[in-house]
């Protein structure tokens, strides 16, 4: 049957002290391998589990901000594609100018002298592409009927040569004959049949024929090449509009209230931005493509640009631009103010972020400082336990020498 051991007061009191010292040895180092001092809600339950509530929203918060830097970037990429619209619409306005500084001229004179109609004649021409008819008298004189041609052109561009005997044609626009009769009976020589009228400037020229070799224009293929560049470039901004897009999401490509960019800044929602999408299309910057057709000349409505060919069209287009430039403006103005917005709330996400990660490590973490501290002392401790042992057991230790 075992017995007790006998110990002394002094040897049981140093006893406790080394299993208290090494206790807490043991605590020390576990908070210096972990880094923790509250690891379980056994170690300190209201700490870990606010600690726990604050690293749960910080992770939310701390997923919420790819959105939000997705958002960032889906509307920077809509004011790129702005900007570059800008740009496109600043070319379109350059080729106004160049339209508007580009004379055209038709000019020449008739090959065969003026003797009149033989009877009344019905001469149709078109200037610009508007339809004049001059009804010239039976045996009319050249003065006569410079004097009809020109009341029904409503200017001065027809003259006689200085024989008086021949027609000349001096106009600052684009004249056009309807018929090849229309020009015979005035001297000038017939232009070869063109039902296509595909040597004509207008649509609605499109059963005429073509221009008498007497008569030179100027002015009217080049101002046609730059209408053409004009609807090259509508093309470029619709499909530059179509590729502004970011992660699928394009705020350039309709102003439908299903075109909307949502970023949620708070974990229950209750926080967002909705960013309305624009149409920054040609059409939707309501700037019309060039179909060959006047405004002017046109008897439907004032909606068609002609390629150019009139003062009126050109400077109609450049009032389009104009206001193109103003939406575009805007459209900037309220994409960057919604920028600044979520580049705000993303700073304070990630500052609000640090703060709860912060104040959970506040309630969690250990002092890694003070607990090195801590071990260097609890050493220092238990080696004047085992000091303070070894001399309460001194008593013993000289009985045992007597017995020696």
């Amino acid at each position: 049957m075992a017995t007790d051991v006998t110990l002394s007061a002094a040897t049981r009191q140093n006893l406790l002290s080394l299993q208290d010292t090494s206790a807490l040895t043991a605590i020390t180092q576990n908070r210096l391998a972990t880094g923790k001092k509250v690891s379980s809600a056994l170690d300190n339950p209201v700490n870990f589990f606010t600690a726990q509530a604050l690293n749960s929203r910080s992770g939310d918060l701390g997923g919420l901000l790819d959105g939000i830097s997705n958002g960032i970037q889906t509307i920077q990429a809509a004011n790129k594609g702005i900007t570059s619209i800008q740009k496109l619409v600043d070319q379109a306005k350059s080729l106004t100018s160049q339209a508007l500084a580009t004379q055209i001229n038709t000019s020449g004179t008739a090959s065969t002298a003026f003797a009149g109609t033989g009877g009344t004649a019905a001469v149709t021409f078109y200037v610009n592409g508007e339809e004049k008819t001059a009804t010239i008298a039976t045996n009319s004189t050249i003065d006569a009927a410079i004097a009809t041609l020109n009341t029904a052109a409503g200017s001065s561009i027809f003259s006689k040569d200085t024989t008086g005997t021949k027609l000349v044609l001096n106009a600052a626009s684009d004249i056009e004959f309807q018929a090849s009769s229309d020009q015979t009976v005035l001297g000038f020589s017939a232009g070869a049949a063109d039902a296509a009228g595909a040597n004509y400037y207008g649509a609605n020229l499109d059963k005429n024929v073509q221009q008498s070799g007497d008569l030179v224009v100027t002015g009217v293929s080049s101002r046609k090449a730059l209408a053409e560049q004009y609807n090259s470039l509508l093309t470029q901004i619709d499909q530059l509009a179509r590729d502004a897009s970011f992660n699928g999401v394009n705020l350039l490509s309709s102003a439908d209230d299903s075109n909307k960019l949502n970023i949620q800044f708070n974990e229950k929602d209750t926080s967002n931005l909705s960013v309305q999408g624009v149409d920054a299309t040609s059409v939707g910057l309501d700037l019309t493509s060039l179909n060959g057709t006047s405004a002017t000349a046109a008897t439907t409505n004032n909606t068609n640009r002609g390629n150019f060919l009139l003062n009126n069209d050109i400077k109609g287009t450049a009032n389009e631009l104009a206001e193109a430039t103003d939406n575009l403006r805007s459209m900037a103005s309220t994409f960057g103010s919604n920028l600044s917005v979520v580049q705000n709330r993303q700073d304070f996400t990630k500052n609000l972020v640090n703060v709860l990660d912060t104040g959970s490590a506040n309630l969690t973490d250990a002092d890694l400082n003070e607990e090195a501290a801590n071990s260097q002392a609890l050493t220092t401790r238990q080696s004047l336990g085992i000091s303070a042992l070894s001399l309460a057991n001194q008593a013993q230790q000289g009985v045992l020498q007597l017995l020696r």
